[in-house]
């Protein structure tokens, strides 16, 4: 297959849509098929280009044997309502010359992924041209999580945007998503079953796995081998909630023998930092770079993956994967009839969204209890290997977007 994808987030990038768009593409290529890729200069979850790049101008690349074509991209420092709005909106109107570069190619699917919802029109455009096959995978329902989220407001805004994106969803081939309940929006939303396709996120169970023995992180941060680490890492935006995680740590202070790491980038970082000043046992890292991602999981004694109870569903928190993979013990903050809640009581400790205590109380109880961790990790792993093998899920996807092209 020739596959045209329209990712505003890839590789480089580390974290989020862009790990994903980025894997996805290098393992088609090693398939045999023919992939080309329309993007943003890598900025996430820095909200800065990154080193090399150069945000305000059109470059063309290869990146592991794959064509890369960058739009320039506004990249706001602080990303908010407003100026998430405008950053989507610059790169989907640099990025359209680059889809009509592709014409004389002619594609035989070209694959869009959301967010930004903002270039579903001009693939729809492009693909009615060409007469080939359109295919718009969700990572997160922007336009809900927006409103949910108070990023954006109002009534009659809402009922217009969700009636625009009503109508895009019913125009593309397919519509993949990447949880079973997102699924489900997508179908209330309109989309047929036959155009609905489960497309979860994934890792690789050979790079990620339990580690033994010293971890360098340890010593890096002057953390005692013995205590106990509770470690959050990824992206550091206001969906994901971590002001749970200061409170937490701070009603934890006095045990000296758990110690909190941040490890991330992101908008909310600051603020995060500046709640934990007089926290002795609260470390902040950068994000480290992808080919320590295992030892750095592997420092944790438990992970932590806060979500904000409005964001439940509209989004599924990409880094569970490698935090179960690693085969340590996990705490969700949940409820339990959300898909992250449903997958927490299989293979994770859950606790009630923003309930501070709760998750405190989670935390030192399995501080405690070695056994107890140990039994919560290897329940992780194995739901990893089962349920989330990189190589099962792409082999999935790639037999129905054949079946796709051939109809």
């Amino acid at each position: 297959m020739k596959i045209l994808l329209y990712s505003m987030n890839f590789s480089p990038e580390m974290a989020g849509i862009g790990k994903y768009s980025g894997e996805m593409a290098d393992w088609l290529k090693k398939k045999g098929h023919d992939v080309r890729v329309i993007a943003a200069p890598p900025y996430f979850p820095q909200w800065k280009p990154f080193i090399g790049y150069n945000a305000w101008s059109y470059t063309a690349t290869a990146w592991n044997g794959i064509p890369v074509w960058r739009a320039p991209t506004w990249i706001p420092a602080k990303p908010g309502g407003l100026t998430r709005i405008l950053h989507l909106a610059t790169f989907m109107f640099s990025s359209m010359p680059l889809l009509v570069l592709n014409l004389r190619w002619k594609p035989d699917v070209v694959m869009v992924v959301e967010p930004p919802l903002f270039c579903a029109p001009a693939v729809l455009a492009f693909s009615k041209l060409l007469r080939i096959k359109s295919w718009l995978h969700i990572q997160d329902y922007e336009l809900d999580a927006a409103f949910e989220l108070g990023l954006m407001r109002g009534n009659r805004s809402r009922r217009m945007a969700e009636s625009a994106e009503r109508w895009l969803l019913n125009k593309f081939s397919r519509v993949s998503t990447i949880s079973s309940q997102m699924v489900e929006r997508a179908r209330d939303k309109g989309t047929a079953n036959s155009r609905l396709v489960l497309f979860p996120n994934w890792v690789d169970v050979s790079s990620i796995y339990p580690l033994a023995g010293r971890n360098a992180y340890r010593d890096t941060l002057l953390i005692p081998q013995d205590a106990v680490v509770v470690l959050y890492s990824g992206s550091m935006g206001r969906k994901q909630g971590l002001d749970v995680l200061s409170a937490a740590a701070r009603q934890l202070d006095t045990d000296r023998n758990i110690h909190f790491v941040f490890c991330g980038n992101g908008p909310t970082r600051d603020e995060l930092a500046n709640q934990c000043t007089d926290l002795p046992n609260v470390h902040f890292m950068d994000l480290q770079p992808i080919e320590r991602l295992n030892e750095l999981l592997g420092l944790a004694d438990i992970h932590v993956l806060p979500q904000r109870a409005d964001a439940a569903d509209l989004v599924m928190p990409s880094k569970l994967t490698g935090m179960l993979a690693s085969g340590r013990a996990v705490i969700v903050t949940a409820q339990p009839d959300t898909e992250l809640g449903r997958v927490g009581k299989q293979c994770a400790h859950v606790v009630a969204p923003g309930d501070a205590p709760a998750l405190a109380e989670a935390i030192a109880m399995l501080s405690m209890s070695r056994q107890q961790r140990e039994m919560l990790g290897a329940a992780g792993r194995a739901y990893a290997e089962n349920e989330l093998n990189r190589n099962a899920i792409l082999q999935k996807f790639e037999q129905e977007m054949l079946r796709c092209v051939a109809e």
